[in-house]
């Protein structure tokens, strides 16, 4: 859930708020992703010479700094909206343009 909009100024974020809270979203999601992935991994092939909780823990950090770099990347890229897209994006809220209807004439032959 985004945060409230601040009292004093404009109601929007900056694109360095919308950068920080990418990265937060996917640094979660990695290191949820990181500790499923690393727990299957360590059951299947063993801790290995570092031990249970540093390898668990590689996981989980590279999964987290991976999924939350691209997250903030991409909410980055997604705030900033391109000319075409406003366009066409108001361009399909618009109201539609409603024509009076014509009115039908018979053919002479069955007046």
């Amino acid at each position: 859930m985004p945060p409230p909009p601040r009292a004093g100024g404009a109601g929007g974020m900056t694109t360095f708020d919308k950068l920080k809270m990418g990265a937060m979203m996917g640094s979660s999601v990695g290191l949820i992703i990181g500790f499923i992935f690393g727990s299957v991994n360590i059951i299947r092939f063993g801790a290995g010479p570092n031990g249970l909780m540093r390898t668990l823990g590689q996981y989980m950090l590279g999964s987290g700094a991976t999924f939350g770099f691209f997250m903030s990347i991409g909410s980055a890229i997604r705030m900033e909206g391109s000319p075409i897209a406003s366009e066409a994006f108001a361009r399909a809220r618009r109201q539609p343009t409603i024509l009076p209807r014509q009115p039908t004439r018979l053919p002479e032959k069955e007046r």
